[in-house]
């Protein structure tokens, strides 16, 4: 007995019985356990893929915020920010911080989105 499944092109054989019926039974087992397998290992590749694009490299341009102390200064590379004010940050003055941020983010969701200029 022979079972091809077409989407995928796997082929399972099997002559193992002496009767069609049985060995179609075991082929038909021995196919699934095979299509699962296929499954698992594409889901568990498209999750190390995924895990694998978040995951930076650890370079200093990937650096999203730098905090100097002897210069009390805090930089936001993403933004363009300094601010010379670590210590009120670190106390809990964000304000500054996060209101620069805010309008960074939402002014690349407009651009991203064609709306600044488009119209």
């Amino acid at each position: 007995m022979r079972l091809t499944h077409l989407p995928t092109g796997v082929v399972v054989a099997c002559q193992d019985e002496r009767s069609q019926v049985q060995n179609r039974a075991k082929a038909m087992k021995i196919l699934r356990s095979r299509l699962y397998d296929l499954f698992v290992t594409e889901q568990s590749s498209k999750l190390a893929a995924d895990r694998k694009s978040q995951v930076g490299t650890g370079d200093r341009s990937e650096r999203i915020r730098t905090h100097n102390f002897p210069q009390n200064r805090l930089t936001d590379h993403r933004v363009g920010l300094t601010l010379y004010k670590l210590e009120l940050i670190i106390q809990g003055d964000l304000d500054a911080l996060l209101d620069a941020v805010q309008i960074h983010f939402q002014a690349e969701a407009v651009r991203n989105a064609g709306l600044d200029g488009a119209a």
